[in-house]
């Protein structure tokens, strides 16, 4: 069966520099590793088919030779039998190489740091905010109940009087080695020590009042100030003020997650806001000036005669500050023509005598609009 080509095998062009060629078999490696695939025997034959092209290509001399000859400029180098496991030089470089296997496969942490300690819990808080509140910005106080450091302990976890040891288990540095047996033999590797969980540190006699933790819950208020524009959705990080970590780890966060309250007159399309205003027959025939509730306050619109039911008017700047900056968005008024309820005598006798008059003018501009069709139809 003949070989493929090994720079189709790992993905990659003839002229791919090194650490290309090396981040193509990173990839094809943790696709197709054993311990990724048990008992699939086709993900195992492309490992090793991509492990073989990695050993060739990552290597100037074979990579020339096969450059210029193909498989045959290499096959001296595997043997009679082929490329096997004993033929791959990088075994050294293992960790190096594949990074983030020894995390998935054999649940350890790698880390170059020592002992580190848990990072408390981020908060999520809702804030409902008017149109009014969105267009001006805002400042709220929030009650929140959260996880603080203990009084009693200072955080530490240990009783008064008393403090932390070090791990007798990882000496205070908060991993052990580990070995792993891989494909190319025996493996160290770095995990968090299971004795203390990182820390690096063990308290003998636990705070009373925590029970060890080193934090009791409390209440406190903050303060966050709310730009203008925010829409549903947005949050703001309060850095630092979720809860802290046990044994005087770091505090998360509290995120402030935007709300909008329903509004009675105004619903907001992005940056702008709709006002649906209700005109009677004479104020939209007649055309009027009328006033409109606006997010700063009353304003007035004129009304020009002849208006029709849905026409749309923009009031330029009276709408929602764009949270960036780049300008205000308008404020847009829908007339919705209103239609009178229990009418008095006298409206139903005016409401008659303007229905007799609309028949009249009605029917005149039907004559003429019927004019107008036969004419430009030739009739």
């Amino acid at each position: 069966m003949s070989k493929r080509d090994y720079y189709e095998v790992l993905g990659v062009a003839r002229d791919a520099s090194e650490s290309a060629i090396k981040g193509a078999y990173r990839k094809k490696a943790l696709k197709y590793h054993p311990d990724r695939n048990p008992g699939d025997a086709a993900a195992e034959e492309h490992f090793k088919e991509a492990s073989e092209a990695y050993e060739v290509l990552s290597d100037p001399e074979k990579k020339a030779a096969y450059d210029r000859y193909g498989h045959a400029g290499i096959e001296g180098n595997f043997g009679r039998g082929g490329f096997q496991w004993s033929d791959f030089t990088h075994a050294g470089d293992f960790q190096d190489i594949f990074g983030d296997i020894f995390e998935s496969f054999f649940g350890g942490r790698r880390s170059r740091g020592g002992a580190v300690k848990p990072k408390g819990r981020d908060l999520k808080i809702k804030v409902a905010l008017t149109l009014e509140e969105i267009a001006t910005g805002a400042k709220k106080n929030i009650a929140l109940t959260r996880l603080q450091r203990c009084k009693s302990c200072d955080g530490t976890g240990a009783a008064s009087g008393t403090g932390r040891k070090a791990c007798s288990t990882c000496g205070g540095q908060g991993q052990v080695q580990q070995m792993a047996r891989t494909l190319f033999g025996p493996s160290m590797t770095v995990v968090t020590c299971p004795a203390c969980e990182g820390e690096g540190h063990i308290v003998a006699n636990p705070c009373p009042e925590c029970r060890g933790e080193g934090r009791e819950r409390g209440q406190t208020t903050l303060t966050v100030h709310i730009p203008a524009g925010v829409q549903e959705g947005n949050y703001i990080p309060l850095r630092g003020q979720g809860e802290v970590g046990p044994r005087g780890g770091a505090a998360g966060d509290c995120l402030v997650f935007i709300t909008e309250k329903e509004h009675d007159y105004f619903t907001r399309d992005g940056d702008h806001v709709i006002y649906q205003l209700p005109l009677g027959f004479a104020q939209a025939a007649l055309g009027a000036e009328v006033e409109v509730p606006t997010l700063s306050g009353k304003a007035l619109l004129k009304v020009p005669a002849g208006t029709q039911s849905g026409r749309v008017f923009r009031m330029g700047g009276r709408g929602i500050p764009d949270v960036n900056g780049r300008g205000v968005g308008d404020q847009l008024v829908e007339v919705v023509l209103w239609t009178p309820e229990g009418l008095s005598r006298r409206e139903r006798e005016l409401f008659a005598e303007l229905a007799e008059l609309e028949k009249v003018r009605v029917a005149k501009e039907g004559e003429s609009f019927f004019a107008k069709v036969c004419k430009a139809f030739g009739s």
